[in-house]
Parts: C-alpha cells; structure tokens; sequence
C-alpha cells in the first residue's frame, strides 16, 4: 500500500492456485513487490508454508485429498473439481493478477479457470497460466502466446527455464553434480545404483533391462490398458 500525499494507492490483489516450487516463489516474488497475495493448495499440508510467506491461504473443503510420495498433488474427482473452480472464482474475480502452476506429473493438468469465471473479472486483469505448455489450466490459453478473452491478458509463455537459460543452467548442472557426487564409488571409479535409496528410488526409472519407477510403472500399466481397450 502506497500512501502519498495525494491519497493512498491500495496494493494489487495476487491470487496464486498451486503452492509447489513455482507457485511459493511466485508467493514470495508478489509479496517483496508489495501485493496483497492470497493463494490455494489441494494439499492442506502447505497451508502453512503459505502462511510463512506472508500469504493468505484459501481454505476449501474439498473432502479427502492428498498427495503422492514423491509430493505430487493428487487428480481431483470432476465433483472436486467442480468444488474448487466455484470457492475460487469470488477471490478470482477480486484479484488484479492470477498466477496458475497447477501440474499432474505424467497427466494434462486440470482446467481450474473456465470461461465464465473470466467474464467476472475486471478488465485489464492479468492469468499467467504456468501450466500452459501442457494443456493449461486456464481455458483459452495458448502456449507460447498472450491472448486477450473478455479483457482479460492471458499469458501462456512456456519454457520458463529458458527465459533466464544462463541460471537455469548453472543450477541444473548443481543438481546433477550433487546427485552423481552423492553415490559415486571414489574406489571402484563406478556410480553405485542402490534402488532401496529413497533418492534413487524416485530418480531411476530403468535398471538391468527393467522399469524400476513405480510412478512409470503405474503411467505404463494404464496405457496398456488403454491401448487393450481401444483394440477390443
């Protein structure tokens, strides 16, 4: 909030749906800005990381939802979904600036802003669709481009990572240099594949000629299906 002597200017209005890596920093960007940020989980168990940041968290009874071990959100039923798109739509509609990273790993993600939830918007508003390059979770959005629907600038840049390639990059190439480092064998010159490792357990996804991902595993066994289904 801004208070000149020619009155007091209130600050934007941040609504952030996803409170992973994406949407807590996007917390924390809006907050040093000076928004006032308010943000939604399926996961009530970073209700409270929202908090620490400074943000409010939107409570919506959605009945029982998780998440898997990994810490991936876990697909809403279509009444769940129904639920969540109409407790948001007030703070939506209320909100300057809307910031959607909602991602299911392996699935499209979910479509959270309809149509209609757009038209309650103010003109001039902002949906930055994060999940765009992946279906999307706002309807109209197009990735990789800005369209405009009802007044309303809807963004669906894609490939985040490559906007700021030169960090992207250095921080990538950490991770890998701390992941090979931690099992690298110094003696035997060998990376030691342990798949009772929790780290590894998550990261390697075949070893000897088999699918040793469960997540992958469970993506595969669902395609065969599909796949036994359409031939039938």
């Amino acid at each position: 909030m801004m208070r000149p002597a020619e009155g007091t200017i209130k600050p934007a209005k941040v609504f952030i749906i996803g409170a992973g890596v994406a949407g807590l920093q996007a917390i924390a960007t809006a907050k040093r800005l000076g928004a006032a940020v308010t943000a939604f989980d399926t996961r009530s168990v970073v209700a409270e990381q929202v908090r620490s940041l400074g943000a409010k968290f939107l409570d919506i009874d959605l009945g029982e939802t998780g998440q898997t071990a990994q810490g991936y959100a876990q697909a809403l039923s279509p009444e769940q979904m129904a639920k969540q798109q109409a407790a948001q739509a007030q703070c939506i509609a209320q909100s300057d600036i809307v910031i959607t990273t909602a991602q299911l790993f392996g699935r499209k993600p979910p479509v959270l802003i309809n149509h209609d939830t757009i038209k309650q918007m103010k003109a001039g508003s902002v949906i930055v669709d994060m999940a765009a390059e992946s279906g999307g979770n706002v309807a109209g959005s197009v990735a990789g481009d800005t369209t405009v629907i009802e007044g309303v600038k809807i963004i669906g840049t894609g490939n985040w990572s490559n906007e700021v390639a030169l960090n992207a990059s250095q921080m990538y190439a950490n991770n890998l240099f701390n992941l090979v480092s931690e099992f690298w064998q110094k003696d035997s010159n060998t990376y030691a594949i342990d798949l009772e490792d929790d780290i590894q357990k998550s990261a390697v996804i075949t070893h000897q000629g088999h699918i040793t991902n469960q997540t992958i595993s469970e993506l595969r066994a669902q395609q065969d299906t599909h796949a036994m289904e359409q031939a039938s």
